[in-house]
């Protein structure tokens, strides 16, 4: 097994000079007096904290690279010859794009989407901010729901509060929610998600009230780390003033000698961190009831990498509360926004974590209750990983949840905007290589054009890199499930998947390729 050395990662970058490796501890294994670096304990003697982050921190988006002994390529999808579900059975009716990709999650008012993908929470990190118009337009014009993650307001310079803490302004939430709705045709939905800070400055009350917001998500944790969500800012003056408003702030801008090293020069930068927030039935059951009172149509909950304790909380409190979608993010996680080692090294990966979803659903839908429509996360990027997660939690899992898949294609979509007006040396080879104009470039801008007339000239390009990527999901997709004989997405089940080895079908409960159909094909053969 392949794991990810421990002292050097080029989210860090950071090195090891030596050829040869202390598989456990990552140092090299001749560690010489007067080595000039640069391994991750060379860099912390005199970056210190600073290394606990992937670098250049606010402008990447980094995923843990960790090999985990069972993961989603240790499943493969089957493929038949006999037999379509939703279709007519014959090769004029049954085509790949008579595939219908389109789901619905939700307990009451269900909230339709195209393709059964959408964003992860995209909050108050750089990478949200500067490219949220590309971002929000792009996930509006796909179909698909995107999710406006925490502390959006908490952080927002120009926020404003009564008396008594609580939001009567803010400018940055307001333009994350109209972005999403200029091209916002009925499919998808925004969700504004909420943590321990966002609750006590009343983001559910502005957002609902002020801006007609209908899903609020409830948020325990994520894959990639088990605390609160962080920023990091190169002011004092704003460290101070998000302190004021009751963050955590690290190192405490208030204390002189960090004021002093700031102002010197080698502290850079201080960390705002978001409170550990704590469960209890009684207490997730109350907020639950006093988000519906504000007006909230529909309550999502996103719980991380825990195990199967918190994982069973999650999964029978969302049946008790009726829940609209229960978001399940197994480790390790990307963002870019947590600390490395966290990211690596911490929760339960995510093939486990939603295996264990699955069995926990399975035995509560025995017991003759109610499961909550689920969302699965945790590092998926293509079609194939879409139809995989699907399929390992049906008939329960609705849609899949991404991360930097989603956010990717949104940021190349920008500087290409950028690369053609000529900015950073011009179009780079791997792109001119298609033209020199959007339209050139961008196989579906023609497709959006016909669609949206002349507005299509508006759309930044990073949407457009977005609805492209999506696309290419979808199709890939249709053509998966055409090849298992799915034309709807509630046709594809558990069946439909193998395992490639026999601890995968330990852990998944999935078949061993081995044994998959033994039983069907010994009878074809006794016949």
């Amino acid at each position: 097994m392949n794991l990810q050395q421990p002292n050097s990662n080029d989210a860090l970058q950071t090195k090891n000079r030596s050829r040869n490796v202390a598989p456990q501890s990552g140092i090299c294994s001749r560690c010489i007096d007067r080595c000039k670096g640069n391994c991750d304990m060379f860099r912390a003697t005199f970056r210190g904290r600073e290394l606990l982050y992937p670098e250049p921190f606010g402008s990447v988006t980094a995923g843990a690279d960790k090999d985990y002994p069972v993961d989603y390529s240790h499943l493969n999808i089957m493929g038949y010859a006999l037999g379509a579900k939703g279709v007519e059975a014959d090769p004029d009716h049954a085509t790949f794009p008579a595939v219908d990709t389109e789901t619905s999650f939700g307990a009451r008012d269900k909230v339709r989407m195209k393709v059964p993908i959408f964003t992860g929470a995209l909050g108050s990190t750089d990478i949200a901010r500067k490219n949220w118009e590309h971002f929000a337009i792009g996930a509006a014009i796909s179909g698909i729901s995107l999710v406006c993650g925490e502390n959006v307001c908490g952080i927002d310079p120009g926020l404003e509060l009564n008396g008594d803490g609580k939001i009567t302004k803010s400018p940055e939430m307001d333009r994350r929610v109209r972005e999403y709705r200029r091209y916002h045709e009925g499919y998808g939905d925004i969700l504004v998600q909420m943590n321990v800070e966002d609750t006590r400055m009343g983001v559910a009350e502005y957002v609902i009230d002020k801006l007609g917001v209908e899903t609020i998500e409830l948020k325990w944790g994520q894959g990639a780390k088990c605390i609160g969500g962080e920023i990091k800012v190169d002011s004092l003056e704003r460290a101070l003033e998000l302190k004021r408003r009751g963050y955590i702030v690290t190192p405490d801008p208030e204390v002189p000698a960090y004021q002093a090293a700031f102002k010197a020069g080698p502290l850079k930068q201080f960390e705002r961190h978001s409170r550990l927030g704590f469960i209890d039935r009684e207490g997730f059951m109350k907020e639950v009831e006093r988000v519906r009172g504000l007006g909230a149509k529909r309550i999502t909950l996103k719980t991380g990498a825990y195990p199967m304790r918190e994982l069973a909380m999650a999964i029978r409190w969302s049946s008790d509360a009726k829940i609209d979608l229960l978001t399940i993010d197994g480790a390790p996680g990307g963002t870019g926004m947590s600390p490395w080692r966290m990211m690596t090294e911490w929760g339960v990966p995510a093939v486990y974590l939603h295996s264990m979803a699955y069995q926990l659903c399975e035995r509560l839908a025995r017991k003759g209750a109610w499961v909550p429509d689920l969302a699965f996360a945790g590092g998926f990027s293509s079609e194939d990983h879409v139809f995989k997660a699907l399929a390992l939690g049906a008939p329960y899992t609705k849609a899949i949840c991404m991360g930097r898949a989603l956010m990717i294609p949104g940021m190349v979509g920008k500087n290409t905007e950028k690369w053609l007006r000529g900015e950073d040396g011009g179009l780079p080879a791997t792109i001119s290589r298609f033209g020199d104009t959007k339209e050139e470039i961008f196989m579906n801008y023609e497709v959006l054009k016909e669609r949206y007339g002349a507005e299509a000239e508006n759309f930044p390009l990073g949407a457009i890199g977005i609805f492209s990527a999506t696309d290419k999901i979808k199709v890939g997709l249709q053509q998966l499930m055409a090849g298992s004989r799915n034309w709807k997405v509630e046709y594809i089940t558990r069946s439909d998947l193998m395992s490639l080895t026999e601890e995968c079908a330990k852990v998944t409960a999935i078949p061993y390729v081995m044994d998959a159909f033994r039983d069907e094909a010994y009878e074809v053969i006794d016949a």
